[in-house]
């Protein structure tokens, strides 16, 4: 199996490189603000069109978590992993009727911004913290050493020089603002949807080849065949990875958690849309849900396929790390089959993940430390230019940290995609249960807040000990246990752990609105029309396409 990249690679390669460095400088140069404004570095105020925003959304989304990990995900247990791609679509419709035009509204660029304008500072002071920290120590460090490796496994260049190389083309687009991150991600999302299904295409055509038959569509009906089991979106209490996706959980529990906490509630990725009016951002988000669509077939089918063969025989010792199969190798076991050129192009796509993800990450970094932090706290009467100075600054410091610590917090020994959302769920729940009362419940006090963002946090550390600490076999009848072959205990799986931390954190912040109601404490409500939540119809049109396709999809592979 050949493992490096031959001339023809790099050339496609290097052809991407320079379209997109060269697009990025001219964006850059013929959209530049003239009077350096920071809402125009930071959000390219009014000047994404819908189709940028929504290109922008897609490639920030995917990086090698979905490349590497959900492609794992896919050898491992199938077709299932895709709810988070698909029930995703659907949030994004959500998020674009009932959020965007909350924000836009109240006038709301950051996160940060709309909880000291919901509750007070003392909140957006200790969660704006709380998301440097989150976005520099587990996302961008993750984001970075993962593609690094994947990037390394296809090149074969050192990992050290991987990272080095992404983290300065990251830095590069970063530096350029928000316009340029928004409209070099269009190239990004055509390198990454053209390399992926290439991929595709060259996965299914290999099990068809295997087999001794032709033709993708043959591919396809044989991994039906050979792993019907790989094909089911819903687990029963039987299936082996209940414990990761419960059953029916998926659709009427913690998933919606996960999907509106991250694209509703989340600086990295409304901050696309935040510069826009509320058409084009509502368009915009709109195109993103028609790519999420795409995206299982780029990253769950190459998984399943590499699964096919390898349990027929194929790749045993690539599919092999540390003497034990790893399903994070299938990607980039298939990524090695790939003829001249055509290799090129899916590492092309592979790296425009990584790269777009890790410029959208650093300027979320940038635009909360300068206008939630240093603006309010370090500097109150900084200059237009001398934020955006702090906010190029930021990146480059963030990115050097990234590139320093990522090396040493074990991040390829812990897995892949699953690991990622388990451990972000630990904060999702109160997250957004904050958020959603603060929209929606005028009533909701700054203390319900609190208890929301300190609570909500230690409820879910509660309910992962908590199978250590009693027996919990008898919630096994009602779905909500599964035993964890590993612990060998009854473990609650972390999306049930997601929704009974999310409805705690409601009753409570409800409660302690209550009694702070009843001491004359006043909350500060948001302005809100109801108007505002009344789409345009090409916009519900396109709403119902995809919602009618996703309950399509969940008809035919219940």
């Amino acid at each position: 199996m050949n493992h490096l990249l031959d001339t023809n690679d790099y050339i496609v390669f290097l052809t991407y490189f320079v379209i997109v460095a060269s697009y990025g400088l001219w964006v850059y140069y013929k959209k530049k603000s003239a009077s350096g404004d920071s809402k125009d570095y930071f959000l390219a105020e009014g000047s994404l069109t819908w189709w940028a925003i929504g290109a922008s959304l897609i490639a920030s989304n995917i990086s090698a978590e979905q490349f590497i990990g959900m492609s794992g995900s896919g050898f491992k247990m199938g077709l299932a992993i895709a709810a988070y791609e698909w029930l995703a679509a659907i949030t994004l419709i959500i998020v674009a009727v009932f959020f965007i035009p909350v924000y836009l509204k109240n006038k709301i660029f950051t996160m940060p911004q709309f909880l000291a304008q919901r509750y007070n500072g003392t909140v957006a002071m200790i969660m704006a913290v709380f998301w440097l920290l989150l976005y520099v120590v587990v996302n961008l460090t993750s984001i970075l050493y993962l593609g690094a490796i994947a990037v390394s496994s296809i090149s074969g260049l050192s990992l050290e020089l991987c990272m080095y190389v992404i983290a300065v083309f990251a830095v590069i687009i970063t530096l350029g603002g928000m316009k340029v991150i928004g409209y070099t991600d269009v190239i990004q999302v055509f390198f990454l949807i053209l390399g992926g299904l290439a991929t595709t295409y060259l996965a299914l055509n290999l099990v068809s080849d295997h087999y001794g038959s032709e033709g993708i569509l043959n591919g396809y009906k044989i991994m039906t065949d050979k792993a019907s089991d790989h094909f089911q979106m819903i687990f029963t209490k039987e299936n082996d990875n209940f414990i990761d996706l419960p059953g029916l959980s998926v659709l009427i529990g913690g998933m919606w958690i996960v999907n509106l906490n991250y694209w509703g509630c989340n600086q990295y990725i409304t901050q696309r849309a935040l510069g826009a009016d509320l058409p084009t951002a509502r368009n915009g988000l709109l195109f993103a849900a028609f790519l999420k669509l795409l995206m299982p077939i780029i990253v769950v089918l190459p998984g399943i396929a590499a699964y096919v063969m390898w349990k027929d025989g194929a790749f045993q010792n690539e599919m092999m790390h540390g003497g034990e199969v790893n399903p994070d190798r299938a990607y980039p076991v298939l990524l090695n089959l790939l003829p001249s050129g055509l290799k090129g192009l899916s590492f092309a796509a592979l790296t425009a993940a990584v790269v777009a993800s890790l410029a959208g990450k650093a300027n979320s970094i940038a635009t909360i430390f300068t206008l939630d932090i240093y603006k309010k706290v370090l500097n109150k009467d900084a200059s237009e230019k001398k934020m955006v100075t702090i906010g190029k600054l930021s990146v480059v410091v963030a990115m050097v940290l990234a590139v320093l610590i990522a090396p040493y917090l074990g991040i390829d020994k812990k897995g892949g995609f699953q690991y990622i959302q388990e451990y972000t769920g630990f904060v999702s729940p109160g997250i957004f249960a904050m958020f959603i009362l603060g929209f929606f419940w005028k009533k909701t006090t700054s203390n319900a807040a609190l208890f929301a963002t300190i609570g909500g946090f230690l409820l879910s550390i509660g309910f992962k000990i908590l199978p250590n600490l009693t027996d919990l076999s008898w919630l096994h009848k009602f779905g909500f246990s599964i035993l964890n072959p590993a612990s060998g205990v009854y473990e609650i799986p972390f999306l049930d752990r997601m929704g009974f931390v999310f409805v705690i954190c409601i009753i409570v912040m409800v409660i302690i609105s209550l009694l702070d109601a009843r001491r004359g404490v006043v909350a500060k409500g948001l302005e809100i029309d109801t108007s505002m939540f009344k789409a345009h119809n090409g916009f519900i049109v396109g709403s119902l396409i995809i919602v009618l396709i996703i309950v399509a999809l969940y008809s035919i592979y219940w």
